[in-house]
């Protein structure tokens, strides 16, 4: 065990995950901890992070942030779903919702009475029993009380880390502008003592948090931690973005719509668009998919598109001595599923939980690195469903159909087509339901279900679904246009908007 007493914390690096974590200290230990955060304008961000999951609600509350100032600043909107087009075959569209689906018992989930009612003839599809899902139909939105929405945000990852840096400034965060030159180690233990910079500066501290991005300065260039690559299982390594002008009003869901060699995202905000393409460069050249992306989109690009290479993977120790790794430095799971900020959340909640005041145990270490191995596996698995499932055609998609999965998946997957088993584990992101939507999304159509579905007679079950698909129906009818919820509720001022290229990464 380190027995140095931690009292100044270092952050390596700003973008959206040195700000999370700036912000989340700052306002937990502004008493407690010297906090310095270390950036340089001319490195940049990825910047293309601007989807997000239920979750960072609860994040926002510990920090005491109100939304509509929040929404404002970031100039976002709400999000209730993801419509996924063409990922099972050419021409199939599903929704994976953020609501709940149904009404279940303590023992049996209620996609098993909607598998049970389409075996006795009444049809109906599953998603009308979310009100996400209706609501994201209709492109609704409205925040009620009964039943109550659950919905995540589409946001300017930029406007996002400077609302992000008002905040843990005004807590006494102090920033230093500058280049790192040098990270130097204690000559023993190997702990990270200083970060040298360009200017002469030298920052000293007693814990530092890498947020630098997919270079990993010091967990990875300077501690040597490893990384596990997960292309066997997730084949796209690359994506290309561009912002366009807003040429409608925006709607309450992110598009992911798959192509012959990857996919490509549209996220509405209230200024403009997102848009990107994420390839296997082992079937897409960049070119190819520059061209590609900006044939799709629709509307004119406020800036031009950019490149960002990714390798899908986790570094081995998220936590290695006294260096946290955060967002792009402990890993990345391409974007599918909108899980990156997430990720970044979670892990400074879990320092923040497990803050080593008084030294750095390594049974605590051991510990955070094993919650963090864990969370990342099962969004993993997640997502390696969305390519494993389909029926296309193409020499990547036929690959993913083929490949070997991790045993992890095999099992969900095996208990799903067997009985129509799901779970969602305590520590995992992913609900029942999320599981349940994909994989019927994706084809993946079960042997079996719960035989208690069974025990309801004809007329109750019908009875149950009628009185739950009316429910759905008039809550979803009680919801505006999402532009107008927004015109009313967090309409964001012209002068807060900014379109900024991002450096290379």
């Amino acid at each position: 065990m380190n027995q140095h007493r931690i009292r100044k914390v270092v952050i390596a690096g700003g973008g959206t995950a040195g700000w999370i974590a700036a912000c989340a200290l700052s306002h937990q230990f502004r008493d407690l901890l010297d906090i310095t955060l270390v950036e340089s304008e001319q490195i940049g961000t990825v910047g293309v992070g601007e989807s997000t999951v239920p979750p960072m609600r609860s994040f926002h509350r510990l920090l005491q942030i109100d939304e509509q100032e929040f929404l404002r600043a970031v100039a976002g909107t709400f999000k209730l779903s993801i419509s996924f087009e063409h990922w099972r075959r050419h021409g199939e569209r599903y929704i994976h919702p953020f609501g709940i689906t149904g009404s279940s018992t303590l023992v049996c989930a209620f996609h098993h009475f909607w598998l049970d009612s389409l075996r006795r003839g009444m049809r109906s599809e599953l998603g009308d029993y979310c009100l996400e899902t209706v609501a994201s139909r209709g492109d609704r939105f409205a925040l009620l009380d009964k039943p109550q929405v659950n919905y995540a945000y589409h946001l300017d990852a930029a406007l996002y880390a400077r609302f992000l840096r008002r905040r843990a400034e005004g807590h006494g965060l102090k920033r230093i502008e500058g280049r790192i030159r040098e990270v130097r180690q204690h000559p023993e233990s190997g702990f990270v003592e200083a970060l040298a910079l360009e200017d002469g500066q030298v920052v000293t501290g007693d814990l530092f948090i890498d947020c630098t991005g997919f270079r990993g300065l010091l967990i990875e260039q300077t501690l040597r931690t490893g990384y596990e690559d997960w292309h066997q299982w997730l084949p796209c390594d690359r994506a290309v973005a561009v912002q366009t002008e807003a040429v409608g009003p925006p709607v309450p869901y992110t598009r992911a719509i798959a192509h012959e060699a990857g996919w490509r995202w549209h996220i509405p905000l209230q200024h403009r668009v997102g848009c990107g393409l994420v390839f296997s460069s082992r079937h897409l050249s960049d070119d190819e998919a520059r061209a590609k992306l900006l044939d799709a989109v629709g509307a004119p690009p406020v800036r031009e598109p950019w490149l960002v290479p990714f390798r899908s993977g986790r570094r081995l120790k998220a936590w290695h001595k006294n260096v946290v790794s955060l967002g792009l430095a402990s890993g990345f799971i391409e974007p599918l599923e909108s899980t990156s900020i997430h990720l970044a959340i979670t892990a400074v909640v879990r320092l923040i939980e497990q803050f080593p005041f008084g030294g750095i145990p390594q049974s605590l270490v051991e510990i955070y690195n094993d919650t963090s191995r864990r969370e990342m596996e099962h969004v993993r698995d997640f997502i390696i469903l969305h390519y494993h499932a389909n029926q296309r055609d193409e020499p990547m998609w036929k690959r993913c159909r083929e490949m070997e999965l991790p045993e992890s998946l095999s099992i969900r997957l095996r208990a799903w087509r067997e009985r129509a088993h799901a779970w969602q584990g305590g520590d995992e992101l992913f609900r029942v339901d999320s599981w349940t939507h994909v994989m019927l999304g994706q084809g993946l159509v079960p042997d079996q279900h719960h035989p208690l579905a069974q025990a309801l007679s004809d007329a109750d079950l019908r009875r149950l679904l009628d009185s739950l698909r009316g429910q759905i129906d008039e809550a979803a009818a009680r919801m505006p246009a999402q532009q107008a919820f927004i015109d009313r509720y967090c309409k964001a001022e012209p002068a807060t908007w900014e379109h900024r290229r991002p450096a290379s990464t």
